[in-house]
């Protein structure tokens, strides 16, 4: 059985070194991606690994936990044999070429000491972050040395800083960044004759809230013992051809753990994907590999595209340019095309190639059928050759239906093309409300310039009725009005309404459930039929009662704290008078929604201030009503008003806890109940 096993695992190796692609199914691990709803759904695996590269393989000796590895610009792989304190040199053909394991210096033969990173500049040199030696060594190709920076001087660095580099890379303009170990000011900077210049990029600091709270009222011994809030400091560094520099954070519960810096220090990174760069979303907080993911290496693709390499749970992400998430691939396990602890990454081509120091190999990964098409369709997005890319992007479709980036590539195409309302329903596809905004600004310039007769006609015709509606109410007198005339009259002259409603009994129990159950329609009308701009769960289902609970229930648990409240504080209000008061007060918010769901229909992202507008201007009258409401019908001072009603949501707050603790009781004693009764049947079955 343990043979057959092995053999079943060394099969996908076999189909590599045959030079046969690896079909989709055979994917050491389940491809998934992530939906604008942040979850996980299943999808085809993007990339599959094709080859694996150790030392044994290439008759030099196993790798010894190597840290790192860069790929020059012709194809050239330089491996950094951390444990053998080597480089190992291939070719684009995976042979090897030479080994650097010392050079002389001054005259003498030197070597490196737990080397930790590499990079490769333009001209062909090498550049060492030799950790242990506590310098960067820059060599030619040849392995000889050119020259070696030792630690930074500056009045900067505080009182024993230690230095120890790990990570670094190099400009157009040989100015040199480097990150240390336990450095938290920054990466560091050399210039071209390296001397230090500074740090930049600082990463802000990461706290708890908590631990702030209590560090406020801890004594100065309390507060000593405490975890230091200090910035995390930078993990690994690359650099793209406009000479920005990308850097990971350690921290896995930051929100920004890739950045992109510009000269500067600034970060740069763009984040109008559906969730920020940062690795997985969705996670457990237990279990084997619980938490964020650990992001420990990024690598620069081509046209903005960028991959970072997940430790936590051996992943790699892709993102383009605008930080959307692209696809993931990869798995921690034991089959071949699996991590045990990847530490590098870097690109050949359209190839991803991982470090692996827990198996001392690296993984070379191809992409697939549906990886490649979506490559190459964010490619030609970014050259601007829209047809190629619609083609991908629907080539991609096929394989993957539930790809949400597509809709927002198509999208983007049919903008440029001029297709308005195709790019529109594209982009809703996509849940890519900005860009939708985009398209229905040139949209709706076209529909007005085409019907403008129409709606000019309409505006006047609905203009004209609004004015004789408001003159026809507004006509009559209080006493001559109706049951809907009260309730306009009340929102316009809330004091002599409320006073009304209280003392002539002009308010009526059924209209104010009425006026509820319009409030309801409204909100689930609301929730369906707003605009995508405004409301992107418009095209969920809505739960009819769970929208009716949320304004029921909370009315009436209002009426019923006040009430139980204002009994003890000498209050004058009824019960029926509480419920009739709060439910007239509620009338500008029932005449708000139908406007509201009509403009959220006309107007731009951009011109969102006037919804919000709308929408705060009838809650600050339906709140002043309710004050003015209260304050009458209970004969309030306005202070004590203020008082009562901030006591009612504190009341409130105690009702909806009780509710929670007794119906946690009453599931326990169920809970309780199912299990005797189980072991009681038990018994008499064993009997």
């Amino acid at each position: 059985m343990n043979r057959l096993r092995k053999y079943m695992l060394l099969f996908p190796l076999l189909l590599m070194l045959a030079g046969t692609a690896v079909p989709v199914f055979a994917a050491p691990y389940e491809g998934y991606n992530y939906s604008w709803w942040g979850e996980a759904g299943p999808a085809p695996a993007p990339y599959l690994p094709v080859r694996q590269i150790d030392g044994e393989q290439l008759s030099i000796g196993a790798f010894k936990t190597p840290e790192d590895f860069t790929i020059s610009e012709n194809g050239d792989v330089y491996i950094l044999d951390t444990g053998n304190n080597r480089i190992v040199c291939l070719d684009g053909d995976w042979n090897v070429v030479r080994i650097i394991d010392s050079f002389v210096n001054r005259g003498r033969p030197d070597g490196f000491s737990d080397p930790q990173g590499i990079f490769i500049h333009r001209n062909g040199h090498l550049y060492v972050a030799d950790t242990g030696h506590k310098r960067v060594v820059e060599l030619t190709p040849e392995g000889h040395l050119v020259r070696e920076i030792g630690a930074p001087e500056a009045d900067v660095l505080s009182e024993g800083f230690n230095y120890q580099p790990s990570k670094l890379v190099v400009d157009s303009a040989d100015r040199l960044y480097v990150v240390g170990k336990g450095v938290f000011e920054g990466i560091m900077q050399f210039d071209s004759g390296g001397k230090f210049t500074g740090f930049m990029g600082v990463n802000r600091v990461s706290f708890n809230l908590v631990d702030l709270f209590w560090k406020r009222i801890m004594t100065k011994e309390q507060r000593s013992k405490m975890i230091l809030f200090i910035p995390v400091d930078f993990t690994n560094v690359d650099i793209d051809k406009e000479g920005f520099i990308f850097a990971t954070s350690s921290d896995s519960y930051r929100d920004d753990p890739v950045k992109r810096l510009n000269p500067s220090g600034i970060d740069v990174l763009q984040r109008a994907g559906y969730f920020h760069p940062k690795g997985d979303i969705s996670f457990t907080s237990s279990g084997t590999r619980p938490g964020t993911s650990t992001i420990v290496d990024v690598a620069i693709d081509r046209n903005g595209i960028y991959n970072i390499l997940d430790s936590r749970r051996g992943r790699v992400f892709t993102y383009d340019r605008e930080g959307k998430l692209m696809y993931i691939f990869g798995q921690l396990g034991e089959q071949v095309g699996n991590f045990k602890t990847p530490v590098a990454l870097d690109m050949m081509g359209d190839q991803v190639v991982v470090l692996d120091k827990g198996f001392n190999h690296l993984v070379i990964f191809e992409p697939t059928r549906y990886g490649q098409a979506i490559r190459d369709a964010v490619i030609y997005n970014d050259l601007g050759q829209e047809e190629a890319s619609v083609a991908a992007w629907m080539e991609a479709l096929t394989l993957n239906s539930n790809l949400e980036m597509a809709y927002l590539g198509i999208g983007k195409a049919e903008l440029r093309r001029g297709n308005n309302y195709e790019a529109m329903e594209n982009f809703r596809l996509g849940m890519h409300r900005a860009y939708y905004s985009r398209a229905f600004e040139r949209y709706r310039k076209e529909f007005m310039w085409e019907h403008f007769d129409k709606i000019a006609t309409a505006g006047l015709i609905g203009l004209a009725g609004i004015i004789v509606a408001v003159r026809m109410v507004t006509r009559r007198k209080t006493a001559e009005t109706g049951t809907i005339g009260m309730a306009w009259y009340t929102i316009f002259h809330p004091f002599k309404g409320f006073w009304e409603l209280k003392y002539e009994k002009k308010g009526k129990v059924w209209f104010t459930l009425l006026i509820l159950l319009l409030l309801s329609l409204f909100y689930v009308l609301k929730r369906q039929y707003t605009g995508f701009i405004f409301n992107p769960h418009a095209s969920q289902s809505v739960n009819t009662f769970d929208e009716v609970k949320f304004i029921v229930l909370p009315f009436f648990l209002w009426c019923i704290a006040n009430w139980s409240l204002t009994t003890l504080m000498d209050g004058e209000g009824k019960f029926k008078e509480i419920v009739v008061a709060t439910g007239y007060a509620l009338v500008p918010l029932v005449l708000v929604q139908l406007p509201l769901i009509a403009l959220s229909n006309m107007i731009t992202m951009q011109e969102g201030t006037f919804y919000a507008m709308l929408e705060s201007i009838a809650l600050l009258w339906c709140a002043g009503l309710i004050f003015v409401g209260m304050l009458t019908v209970h004969q309030y001072t306005v202070t004590k008003t203020i008082v009562t009603m901030l006591l009612t949501m504190v009341v409130i707050g105690i009702f909806v806890f009780l509710g929670l603790l007794f119906f946690s009781l009453l599931q326990q004693m169920l809970s309780f109940l199912t299990t005797v009764y189980k072991e009681i049947m038990f018994r008499i079955g064993e009997g």
